[in-house]
């Protein structure tokens, strides 16, 4: 579900989302694929988030602002300067940016270019409270990660050439999003990839269940050692304890 303006402009090929973030199901196996395909691809132990967000969208931007607190009325705006944030450097003025005027149209020629302006990039914005957490605690990052991977997922359109732009809060959470669809030549998967996807995912389930089995088993195994290592040593220590005894008794004999 998304909230805010959506556009559909045949002319163009656009199709345009604003909005603050809500939960969403995806039924598709492309998103299922891509999504997939990300988490082999990024979340490497060890790395920071911005690392992992850029090794998984080579070229993608990345900004340290908290821009969660934006006027949800201003973020919807098609005059809003969303394009600033595909750049390598911001100003932190566009946090207090304020209309002035009606909002243009959709279908406007400057809203227009401003769209194709950002092409198939992706931007993202984190809040500095949000980094050092992160910094700190991997298991944060990744999942950080995970969440803006599936929502890209969810929200890439087979055949078209799209553009993200996401605000995170300081919980990890998405406050605000953009995201457009451009016309291109991009084609998704076939059915056949589809169902080779599907088999190496059956594969991998398989193999990681067979491995959960044996690392079960090897531990069992371990500990059966060691109740059977500490049994021969307090028998050991028994039948040295009862010869000294013995001996004792002897010598007093």
């Amino acid at each position: 579900m998304d909230f805010g303006v959506t556009g559909k402009l045949w002319e163009y090929g656009i199709n345009s989302r604003t909005g603050a973030m809500a939960e969403k199901n995806v039924d598709g196996s492309f998103a299922e694929i891509a999504a997939a395909k990300a988490a082999d691809r990024g979340n490497a132990a060890g790395m920071s988030f911005k690392d992992m967000w850029q090794a998984r969208f080579p070229g993608a931007y990345y900004h340290t602002m908290d821009a969660s607190n934006i006027p949800q009325g201003v973020w919807e705006r098609n005059d809003f300067p969303f394009e600033t944030f595909f750049q390598r450097d911001v100003d932190e003025s566009i946090l207090d940016w304020n209309p002035n005027g009606g909002n243009p149209a959709m279908d406007s020629s400057a809203v227009q270019s401003r769209l194709h302006s950002i092409s198939g990039q992706k931007s993202i914005v984190v809040p500095p409270e949000l980094e050092e957490k992160m910094k700190s605690d991997p298991a944060l990052a990744q999942q950080v990660m995970a969440r803006v991977e599936s929502f890209i997922a969810a929200n890439q359109v087979p055949g078209r050439i799209c553009s993200h732009l996401i605000v995170l809060d300081e919980n990890g959470e998405i406050a605000r999003f953009r995201a457009s669809s451009h016309g291109g030549n991009i084609v998704g998967p076939t059915e056949a990839e589809q169902r080779q996807f599907k088999a190496e995912q059956a594969a991998k389930r398989k193999r990681r269940e067979k491995y959960a089995k044996l690392n079960e088993e090897s531990a069992l195994k371990r500990k059966m050692m060691e109740q059977e290592t500490e049994r021969y040593y307090k028998s050991s220590v028994a039948r040295k304890n009862a010869f000294n005894a013995y001996e004792k008794s002897i010598v007093e004999i």
